[in-house]
């Protein structure tokens, strides 16, 4: 079970450094993830069933979740179609093209060459060549992300996530910037996507939902674990989050929870996660006294930037 947990782990790691690159850095809610994911494991599955060697349907499949994030992107900055709905438009149309995609709803890959059995030709042991793509995959994502985070374009787009008006004063094109970042995004979820339609055998029009609750618990878990404080941290940090998320998953499996009621509670926990902060500040602007940063809940909050170590009650107006 414990390689299992890694090799979902690592494999859902890539779709959770998608989603951290919108959610965190771009500060945008984007739910193409739920269409993307399909979409990847549709494409790199029509493409092998075809004849094509997995290695470029991989590629491909990137390519397309990238169109699809750079679609919803161009809804935003040039429709000026609020962010979250634009999300929730493309999303909607890509059920139909990733229908279209395959042909049916389905598209088994038994018996035809995957990125796995392209491993074990090298050499690698069968049960073991998922992890080692896996890993491969995750180490690829994380530096080519740590290295373009820190190019131009990169800092132009961390700077319109951080602060849209002072990015815009200081020359940057705002809506560009978040478009090339939606398209990276969807890129990296629709390459999680295309390794799990290989992994799993098959890719399903179904396949996809749940993907945005998955992978924000990914990001909160992780950062609740790691506590980062630097982008190649904050990386680690979504990663490890899907490791504990899977793990997690698999505990509850083997303590006998029904997986009908899985996503419910995935879901719960990703609520109770996101309402906690804005809680926590709504009580830090009404003056009432919480918890100082020397408690584990306190430090949990100063590592967000939500509470400032020397925070005291504001004076009487």
């Amino acid at each position: 079970m414990l390689q299992m947990v890694f090799q979902q782990g690592l494999l859902y790691g890539i779709m959770a450094m998608g989603v951290f690159l919108s959610f965190r850095i771009l500060a945008v809610p984007d739910l193409t993830v739920d269409g993307s994911f399909p979409l990847g494991g549709a494409v790199a599955a029509t493409l092998i069933a075809a004849g094509f060697p997995a290695l470029p349907a991989t590629l491909v499949a990137v390519a397309a979740g990238a169109a699809a994030g750079g679609a919803t992107g161009w809804l935003h900055a040039r429709l000026r179609v609020p962010a979250l709905l634009a999300g929730i438009l493309t999303m909607t149309a890509l059920f139909s093209v990733n229908l279209r995609v395959m042909g049916r709803p389905n598209v088994p890959l038994l018996r035809l060459p995957t990125l796995m059995e392209d491993a074990g030709r090298l050499g690698i042991p069968f049960d073991w060549a998922p992890l080692v793509v896996f890993a491969a995959a995750v180490a690829l994502v994380a530096g080519g992300l740590l290295w373009w985070l820190r190019t131009e374009m990169g800092l132009a787009l961390r700077a319109a996530g951080d602060n849209e008006a002072m990015a815009s004063s200081a020359g940057v094109e705002v809506g560009r910037a978040r478009t090339v970042g939606l398209a990276i995004s969807n890129g990296l979820v629709a390459l999680s996507g295309a390794l799990a339609a290989q992994y799993q055998g098959f890719a399903d029009v179904n396949m996809g939902v749940g993907t945005i609750v998955a992978g924000l618990a990914s990001v909160i878990l992780g950062e609740a674990i790691v506590r980062p404080r630097g982008l190649a941290w904050r990386l680690a940090a979504a990663v490890t989050g899907s490791l504990a998320y899977r793990a997690a998953i698999a505990a509850a499996l083997q303590l006998g929870l029904d997986p009908g009621d899985l996503k419910l509670a995935t879901a719960a926990v990703v609520a109770i996660a996101l309402a906690v902060p804005g809680f926590a500040r709504d009580r830090l602007r009404a003056g009432v006294p919480v918890q100082r940063p020397g408690g584990g809940f306190g430090r949990w909050l100063a590592a967000h930037g939500l509470l400032s170590a020397g925070h005291r009650r504001p004076p009487p107006p």
